[in-house]
């Protein structure tokens, strides 16, 4: 008899919020925060137009699922103030992820159901988030209060 350790199946990765719930990681897209940004600098119109750009995108790619953005931290580095306001900084790297997990209703058959949510966030790296040391904001999701349930 072979002991095969316990790994997510059909997802790249697993990451454990701090309620303690495990989600699995079904796909990630990784873009560069202002990689398609042509002219300018960043700031608060920027950044928020680059936020809803995001939010939309996930939207149409599942429109079954909910979304959710993690609000990203900004940063407001001691530079010259544009015509846009003083330069607004988000880390580098915008993540959208759409995550599964077990079936939030007790109701529903543990089998044949699971919950899903898709969501937004951005981090400093291109690292794929894992277990307990992904970003911490991402670990601080409500997923019972935001994630929905599904029949497989």
């Amino acid at each position: 008899m072979h002991h095969r350790p316990r790994v997510p199946t059909m997802s790249l990765t697993r990451v454990v919020l701090t309620s303690g719930r495990s989600l699995d990681l079904a796909e990630l897209r990784l873009s560069s925060t202002y990689g398609a940004m042509p002219e300018g600098y960043p700031c608060k119109p920027v950044n928020d137009m680059a936020i809803n750009a995001l939010l939309r995108s996930a939207e149409k790619a599942d429109p079954a699922l909910p979304v959710h953005l993690v609000p990203p931290p900004r940063e407001y580095p001691d530079q010259y103030a544009g015509g846009f306001g003083p330069v607004e900084v988000l880390p580098s790297v915008a993540c959208v992820g759409s995550f599964r997990s077990t079936a939030l209703s007790r109701a529903h058959d543990p089998i044949l159901y699971r919950s899903a949510l898709t969501i937004v966030w951005f981090q400093p790296t291109p690292r794929m988030p894992y277990g307990c040391d992904a970003e911490a904001a991402l670990r601080d999701v409500d997923w019972e209060g935001l994630a929905r349930d599904y029949e497989l």
